[in-house]
């Protein structure tokens, strides 16, 4: 067990083990985007970071169809930040929220060594869309297309610069899919860890295996900060939710069906 999951299991409960914790009709979702941790100061703009930010955390509603309501941030601001920076931060964050019709109602302010973001994202769904529910053949795809988040932090590490509408810059969440096509889903959730570790995750808490249906290169498979969907559903709802991937202009791929066999995948985490 990696110290990801170690830590985790010493809190388990009911509301542990989704993209966000459902209480009754309501979702909270909390994600960290600390300074060289998740990214370099030299990379990106104060509103670039805000932005990236801002979407990583909603994207934790999305993946569980819940609409966005409420936003609470909490920002560690280095000393040599200036108001002209404090703006440009400040204008990532509301032009996010506007975006998804979401409020920032608070949080709070500390001085830091380093830029450091945490979001905490109160959504609400009468129906969300769980890790849970996996059945005996049902089918598993990702939206979009993986691997360039990886490759666009490999340029980044040997000191390129990547276009401002780079999937590692800013994310392409995909809300008005899921929306529309979570009554046919049977699971969801969004890839955050690379492709293999998130459907790991899905395989272990459903207690499924799987079989694969299409080779996929360890180069897309292990991409982390994709932020696209992970979605699994029944073979008899394919043609609908393909629909309404074609009406929403989505690329979907499915590359693996659910088996009773306890077969894993081998990946590393992305954490430590």
């Amino acid at each position: 067990m990696d110290k990801e999951k170690f830590f985790i299991s010493r809190f388990g409960n009911k509301h542990i083990g989704d993209d966000a914790a459902v209480v009754g009709n309501y979702l909270y979702s909390n994600d960290a985007f600390f300074e060289d941790i998740h990214f370099k100061r030299q990379w990106m703009s104060y509103k670039q970071i805000a932005i990236k930010s801002m979407l990583v955390n909603i994207s934790d509603a999305i993946a569980m169809n819940a609409k966005p309501l409420y936003v609470l941030l909490t920002v560690a601001i280095p000393k040599k930040m200036s108001y002209y920076d404090l703006c440009e931060l400040s204008d990532g964050f509301k032009e996010v929220a506007a975006a998804y019709g979401c409020e920032i109602i608070g949080g709070d302010t500390i001085k830091g060594d380093k830029l450091q973001i945490s979001i905490t994202v109160i959504s609400y769904s009468k129906n969300p869309l769980t890790r849970k529910g996996l059945k005996h053949n049902d089918l598993v795809a990702f939206t979009g297309s993986l691997g360039q988040s990886k490759k666009g932090l490999e340029k980044l590490l040997k000191g390129e610069k990547l276009p401002s509408n780079h999937r590692f810059m800013k994310p392409d969440l995909r809300s008005g899919f899921i929306y529309d096509s979570s009554r046919y889903l049977r699971c969801g959730m969004d890839i955050s860890d690379g492709l293999w570790s998130d459907f790991d995750k899905m395989l272990q808490i459903n207690r499924k295996g799987f079989k694969l249906l299409q080779k996929i290169p360890q180069n897309q498979a292990l991409s982390g900060e994709e932020y696209e969907m992970l979605i699994a559903f029944s073979p008899k709802n394919k043609a609908k939710i393909f629909n309404l991937a074609k009406k929403h202009r989505v690329k979907l791929t499915i590359f693996a069906k659910i088996t009773q066999t306890k077969r894993r995948l081998k990946y590393k985490s992305h954490h430590f």
